[in-house]
This record gives C-alpha cells, structure tokens and sequence, in this order.
C-alpha cells in the first residue's frame, strides 16, 4: 500500500510564501508523475502543478510564475513552493502520485495525500 504524507499548510499573509512537502511510501518501482492538486469549498479539486517522470512540468495558469513544484527522487518527496500568496489561493491542497508498482510492466496507479489547508489572509 502506498502513503503520501503531506505537510507545510498553514495560514500566511497575502503576499507571503509557503512550501508544502509529500513524501511516499510503500511499494513503487517508479513514478510516472508527481502533482498537486487544490480543492476550494464547493468547488471541484483542479490541478495546480504537475512533474512528469522526465521532469517536464506543467501548471495551471493561476499559479503560473508564482508557484514552483520540485522533486527529490532520492527521498521520494516532491515539493510546491508557493510565493505571493493571495487570498484565491485558499484551498485544501492535496499531493498525488502516479506511480508503477513494478518495473517493466504497464498497469499504473494513484496515490493521494489527506490534503492540507491553506489559507490566505488578506
């Protein structure tokens, strides 16, 4: 069974920084992308940032020139470093993993986090 431990949420000013941090454990022979996801009361939860296993990114255009999502391959955790905070960006972020259990074989899975809040106080 695979975990993913988030943590870093927290309340920040507009304007402030906050990183948040996931890390995974149990059965992966390899990743095939690393992302964040964010969910707003009432809303759907949305991509926020994605790294494919080569290391190619992709964000949504919100966050675009503001936030910034990491991996280190070594400790199996990713990061999103989030700067200018603004009160928009308030939402229960949620880490995600894609992920083979075995090398060399097709069948992919997903892994979430328990989410952790944000919030953004203007």
């Amino acid at each position: 069974q695979v975990q993913l431990a988030e943590s870093g949420g927290g309340l920040v000013q507009v304007g402030g920084s906050l990183t948040l941090s996931c890390v995974a454990s149990g059965s992966i022979s390899s990743f095939t992308a690393n992302g964040w996801y964010r969910q707003r009361p009432g809303e759907a939860r949305e991509l926020v940032a994605v790294m494919a296993s080569g290391g190619g990114t992709n964000y949504a255009d919100s966050v675009k020139d503001r936030f910034t999502i990491t991996r280190d391959n070594n400790k199996n955790t990713w990061y999103l470093q989030m700067r200018n905070l603004q009160p928009d960006d308030t939402a229960v972020y949620y880490c995600n993993a894609r992920y083979r259990k075995r090398a060399f074989t097709a069948s992919q899975y997903d892994a979430w986090g328990q989410g952790t809040q944000v919030t953004v106080s203007s």
